[in-house]
């Protein structure tokens, strides 16, 4: 049966005919409930891959994997969001984000993954807080953003299952850098949060799983027009990734990272991001008049504290002891895990820091521990850098642009790689601009 089913779904895609949409509801339907061999799965994926599908097509295969497991359902007020972003060097975006708009009226139940690649994951980084537990049902999803305005989950098999194994099968079969099948993946988990608003952080560049302007364009065309045929609010932020976001990078580095931001001090880099990205969001929903308003106010969450009392609340209520959530507040090195050494690397020459190769720093990273090279690798969440300049910035020669935090003896290799990841030059750059473009 399944195979004469995904015959004539392959048979439609590869003559450029339209799939019959009860085709595609009873492959994504058997999908979910495991009845397809991989294989006939694997040749449906790979016909995807080749051929591509139109935008109705992916709207359609979206809403079929949304509708393969719950869906969040919220009464009240249209006021439910949420951002996903590409992933990056440094991006430690939703742990500020999300406390961040809770104090500014939304609601967020926020579904994040763990790193795989080069880019951390969101997951991991919550998990170097002591007792914190990203494993919410989607019953418990909703009771912590109806007392905290925020949740912060791990993706698991209640919430779209079709695309656990579609996601696994198309690790295996190289048909990850599909659009319409991305597109799916995301949007699906990201529509069954009963979302009216969705920002979207398509990165590109060097760090980037979209290298090109072009390529990251296509993507966030592609889920604004999905993520909209759902009847969510969107719109798609296409931003720089050559260089790493913010001073930290690191799981529990991270976190360090995200709290100093919450505590009105931190990086730059970092607040302006997340206020460009949660400016959107309180657009969109209408809590904003405009994007300048809403940046605005969660400039101010973060200035008066209100964002660090959400942090803290979620902390709490996904399991870290009151006591230690008090202590993260305050002093959140005294609470997450730490590397045994940290070497300091000093610029070798005066001058203007023309760049700092993101991907390099994340592929070090990931072979100090920091990161996976498959899903079942453990991570070591002390590992990473505090760096201490940035694109544009003057340094001095012996001055410290980079602390490494490690376990073991960096090798002259590793040394090496991380010191030519710095460029300087005697010529200041233009102005460096995180947002490229903004797709809606």
């Amino acid at each position: 049966m399944s195979a004469g089913l995904i015959q004539r779904l392959c048979a439609s895609i590869e003559n450029r005919q339209p799939m019959h949409m009860s085709d595609l509801s009873e492959f994504i339907e058997g999908v979910a409930q495991r009845a397809f061999p991989v294989e006939e799965i694997e040749r449906w994926l790979k016909c995807v891959h080749t051929h591509g599908i139109s935008v109705k097509e992916t709207t359609a295969l979206t809403q079929g994997m949304m509708n393969s497991g719950a869906i969040l359902d919220w009464q009240g007020p249209t006021n439910v969001a949420d951002k996903h972003s590409t992933g990056g060097v440094g991006d430690k975006m939703s742990l500020v984000l999300a406390p961040a708009l809770a104090a500014c009226g939304l609601r967020i139940p926020m579904l994040a993954g763990r790193g795989l690649g080069h880019t951390g994951g969101t997951i991991d980084k919550l998990e170097s807080i002591p007792g914190f537990n990203c494993n919410l049902s989607p019953e418990r999803m909703k009771e912590t953003v109806e007392k905290v305005g925020c949740c912060i989950a791990a993706q698991n098999d209640a919430i779209a299952p079709a695309d656990g194994l579609l996601y696994a099968i198309r690790d295996v079969t190289d048909t990850v850098d599909s659009i319409p099948l991305i597109t799916a993946s995301i949007i699906s988990k990201k529509a069954a949060e009963g979302l009216n608003a969705l920002v979207l952080d398509v990165k590109c560049g060097r760090a980037a799983f979209m290298k090109t302007e072009h390529d990251a364009i296509a993507l966030a065309k592609s889920m604004v027009a999905t993520a909209k045929g759902l009847g969510i609010d969107t719109v798609a932020q296409i931003t720089d990734m050559n260089e790493p976001i913010g001073s930290h990078v690191g799981n529990a580095l991270e976190v360090l990272g995200s709290v100093r931001v919450l505590q009105g001090k931190g990086s730059n880099d970092t607040r302006n991001l997340v206020a460009l990205q949660g400016g959107q969001l309180l657009a969109l929903t209408g809590l904003a008049p405009t994007l300048e308003y809403g940046i605005d106010m969660v400039h101010e969450v973060l200035e008066n504290g209100k964002a660090l009392d959400v942090f803290i609340q979620m902390c709490v209520h996904q399991g870290t002891p009151p006591s230690i959530a008090e202590q993260l507040a305050e002093q959140p090195e005294q609470v997450l895990p730490q590397s045994n050494h940290v070497t300091t690397l000093l610029a070798p020459r005066t001058g203007y820091v023309q760049s700092i190769d993101a991907m390099a720093l994340a592929e070090v990273a990931r072979e100090l521990g920091a990161g996976r090279f498959s899903m079942s690798d453990s991570i070591n969440p002390g590992i990473g850098y505090v760096i201490e300049t940035a694109k544009n910035q003057h340094i001095e020669n012996g001055k410290t642009w980079i602390s490494v935090h490690h376990d073991h003896e960096l090798s002259s290799e590793h040394l090496n790689r991380l010191q030519n990841s710095l460029t300087i030059d005697d010529q200041q750059p233009a102005d460096f601009q995180r947002l490229i473009t903004i797709v809606t």
